[in-house]
């Protein structure tokens, strides 16, 4: 029982414990490891993409079956170093942490903590329950509030010593990163065990079997519904137990497979919840977040803040997504069965086919015959270069292409290609100008269909992609002449005929000009007109000054990793200084005069909120505080912040400077000052490079972006899965959605993503445009509140409708 030994052996002994526990089963992770390079080298690849993943896959074999001894040796001698919940300086720190020098950062630092963050993001979503069931267990003992930063049972300091010891036995971080999707998911399955039976052991010894749900509710000032708002730190515990989802770093990720709360010894499933973090404040203001983690951590933690309005919500969580979204499309196989039944090893491609001479002879007449029609000038009284004209043309030449053809699969495959094409030239939601240029496609595509049977089963085959791509970027817009414009049908026309003069090419061709044609959309749909000119400009603003908002964050925190500074000061810098720096760097330049002014109030406040030990420092406080809080309220008030919430900054803020003026706070010294102006003035020059890249855990703050003339979608939807989440990233630039939103419904276009595809921007007919973040998209997919206006492609509806008509006359395919 508890009372039988003091608290801190019994926390000691949990510890040990709990890295038994970890380490028990580390063999897995080498196996996951395994597995996904050996998945890697499956796929198909360019030749030195193809040759970097063999090589990867032999260093794991070399290297990486030192890595579970590694590992648990490592954990083994960080347990042993005797740490405790109180202790607040621990060999982690010395031996893990990133070291701060007045130096410029490497490559492989800023990667090194970039993978960190990550992998510990990951680990806090996928075990967010049972760590807040280990934290109040652990507090219940110990009569703290909260797990020491540095203790072995933070999720951060596992992941230090997953990638510590995997670097330490010869493995690359360029390996981890390549792995990182399968390595989070085999590493949190890890640790959530780890968590799961440290929490039984301790309910075993009487340590709150029934953990308590009320300390960690509280009510959200100001808030006009008095709704209850969740506790949650910034690591990711204090969630309520027996909450089935988890707390991610987006808001959508299913929550721990395991029940919590009463334990016993077998693991028990949960039912899906209704959590939809993302509607919280975003992550300034946001509890801070221990030393280590990136600012994409903080705002993917902080975004974790408050429960939905149930009544608001209970559509979106309650309507379905279409059933096909999201789904492989059934058509395909409903094919191969067809086929299989009437034509047995149609699909066989172990050996590369080419049309007989007599076929491909015949193929080049009727593509010269309709190209000749469509060619011909208007005035010409014999041209009729119509749709119907032109499929009546192919038809009458249609029994000559099946006579010439020399065997059975040619004459199968002449009539499914013709029966593809009648279906997609007798489209009404095509424009008549642009199905004249389908049609010139149907030899060409006869050629590679003949050459390749999996082209009537596969989505992905170029040339199937290509048919799709162009009818997805004109379906249903007839007459309108701001889409379908000059430049977009130049492009389709100069796409066709590259594809005809090539017709020995094949598959290769059409690979080529889909990835030209892909180019061409994004630029397209972004430029098209002024309205959308400007939007893209100002997502691209919001963007970048994200992405520079986490990277100043990042490196504030390498800066002050070992300075005395108040918590108030440095939640400041980290949740609002950091943006304000951002938005000046954005619009007025990184070596401008405005942000010359930011980073020296930055300094300013720094030496501000030192103790203030003697009256000449008191007095000069006095003196140089009004203009710094003017500078201060200036720079948010650039960076967007309501009134309100300078106010409440301001107010956070004061309470350390008091401290400071009173002589309460630590004193930072004039070396340690001097270091940090030096570094602030070339903070520019130390940020992470070009690569760095926003992951899927970083929050949009809407309301600071609202006033830029976009509307951000701040919420709606319902839970994505990993599905929608997928598929959110799959939306390709030229594709038309039907939105409802805020009781608006309207058919708009994708125009732009950007990178990682963690912005994505849509346009409506009325010029209205609209900014979704990655989560909030998959969310919408998910509550079927943005539907794809074509339900199924071009060529898989051309397919059904192929599939009907040989299932109701099996004779005409070898007719």
């Amino acid at each position: 029982m508890a009372g039988h030994a003091s608290p801190g052996g019994i926390i000691d002994q949990a510890r040990l414990f709990f890295a038994e526990q970890f380490v028990k089963d580390t063999q897995a992770l080498l196996d996951a490891a395994t597995e996904s390079a050996a998945k890697l080298v499956e796929l198909t690849a360019e030749r030195a993409v193809a040759q970097a993943r063999r090589d990867m896959f032999q260093d794991i074999q070399r290297h990486a079956g030192a890595w579970p001894a590694q590992l648990g040796e490592d954990l083994r001698e960080r347990v042993s170093a005797g740490d405790s919940l109180s202790s607040t300086a621990t060999a982690l720190v010395s031996s893990l942490a990133v070291r701060v020098d007045l130096s410029l950062v490497d490559d492989e630092t800023v990667d090194r903590d970039i993978i960190m963050s990550r992998l510990s993001l990951a680990l806090q979503d996928i075990t967010t329950w049972e760590y807040t069931d280990l934290r109040a267990r652990l507090a219940k003992i110990s009569q703290r509030q909260d797990v020491d930063e540095t203790d072995v049972f933070k999720a951060q300091n596992i992941a230090r010593l997953l990638v510590k010891s995997w670097m330490a036995v010869g493995l690359s971080l360029k390996t981890w990163q390549a792995l990182e999707q399968d390595m989070h998911k085999a590493c949190g399955q890890r640790l959530l065990e780890a968590y799961h039976e440290t929490n039984a052991w301790l309910v075993e010894r009487g340590v709150l079997p029934e953990v308590d749900l009320r300390p960690f509710i509280r009510r959200a000032e100001g808030h006009s519904s008095g709704r209850p708002q969740l506790d949650i730190p910034a690591d990711g515990g204090g969630g309520p137990t027996g909450m089935s989802t988890s707390v991610g770093p987006y808001g959508t990720q299913a929550g721990s497979p395991y029940a919590t709360g009463t334990y016993g010894g077998a693991y028990s499933p949960q039912a899906t919840g209704t959590f939809d973090p993302v509607q919280g404040q975003g992550y300034r203001g946001a509890p801070a977040i221990p030393p280590g983690q990136t600012a994409a951590a903080q705002r993917g933690s902080a975004a974790a803040g408050r429960l939905p309005n149930l009544d608001d919500e209970t559509r979106m969580l309650t309507r379905p997504a279409p059933a096909h979204w999201g789904e492989p499309s059934p058509v395909g196989a409903h094919f191969s069965a067809m086929m299989e039944r009437h034509l047995p090893g149609f699909k066989d491609t172990s050996s590369p086919r080419a049309p007989s001479q007599r076929l491909a002879q015949a193929m080049e007449q009727v593509q010269a015959r309709v190209a000749h029609q469509v060619e011909l000038p208007s005035s010409d009284t014999h041209s009729d270069p119509s749709p119907s004209a032109l499929l009546r043309n192919i038809r009458e030449r249609h029994a000559d292409l099946k006579q010439a053809a020399s065997s059975p699969a040619e004459r199968a495959t002449i009539e499914l290609v013709a029966l593809l094409f009648q279906a997609i030239l007798t489209e009404d939601r095509l424009p008549a100008s642009l199905r004249v240029w389908f049609a010139r496609l149907q030899m060409p595509t006869l050629r590679v269909a003949i050459a390749e049977p999996d082209f009537f089963s596969s989505e992905e085959h170029p040339a199937r992609r290509l048919i799709d791509r162009m009818g997805a970027c004109v379906m249903g817009f007839e007459g309108d002449a701001d889409v379908i414009g000059s430049p977009l049908e130049t492009e389709i026309r100069r796409v066709v005929q590259v594809v005809e003069a090539f017709p020995d090419t094949g598959r290769r061709v059409f690979q080529t000009v889909l990835n030209e044609f892909e180019k061409f959309l994004e630029a397209y749909f972004r430029d098209h007109n002024d309205t959308t000119r400007f939007a893209v400009s100002l997502a691209e603003q919001v963007e970048q000054r994200e992405t520079l908002a986490i990277q100043y964050t990042i490196e504030l925190r390498k800066m002050l990793s070992d300075v005395p500074v108040q918590d108030g000061v440095r939640d400041f810098l980290f949740h609002i200084w950091a943006d304000v720096l951002a938005t000046s760097a954005v619009r007025h330049g990184a070596q401008s005069e405005e942000v010359r002014r930011v980073r020296g109030a930055a300094t300013e406040l720094l030496w501000t909120a030192g103790a203030k030990t003697t009256r000449e420092e008191r007095a000069e406080v006095i003196r140089r505080l009004p203009p710094l809080l003017a500078t201060l309220r200036q720079g948010m008030t650039s960076a967007g912040l309501s009134t309100q919430r300078q106010d409440e900054s301001l107010k956070s803020l004061n309470l350390a400077l008091a401290a400071a003026f009173g002589a309460r706070a630590v004193s930072i010294s004039d070396e340690q000052l001097d270091a940090l102006k030096r570094r602030l003035e070339t903070i520019e020059e130390l940020l992470p490079d070009e690569d760095f890249e926003l992951d899927e855990s970083w929050v949009l703050d809407e309301a600071s972006h609202e006033q830029e003339g976009l509307e951000v979608v701040s919420d709606g939807g319902s839970l994505p899965g990993p599905q929608m989440l997928e598929m959110a990233e799959r939306l390709q630039p030229g594709e038309s959605f039907h939105l409802d939103y805020r009781g608006r419904q309207e058919r708009v276009r994708l125009v732009w993503q950007g990178m990682s595809k963690q912005l994505t921007l849509f346009n409506g007919a009325n010029g209205r445009c609209v900014l979704f973040q990655k989560a909030r998209l998959a969310a919408f997919l998910q509550a079927g509140l943005l539907i794809p206006a074509q339900e199924e492609s071009l060529t898989t509806a051309a397919t059904r409708s192929a599939i009907s008509k040989i299932n109701a006359d099996p004779a005409r395919l070898l007719g």
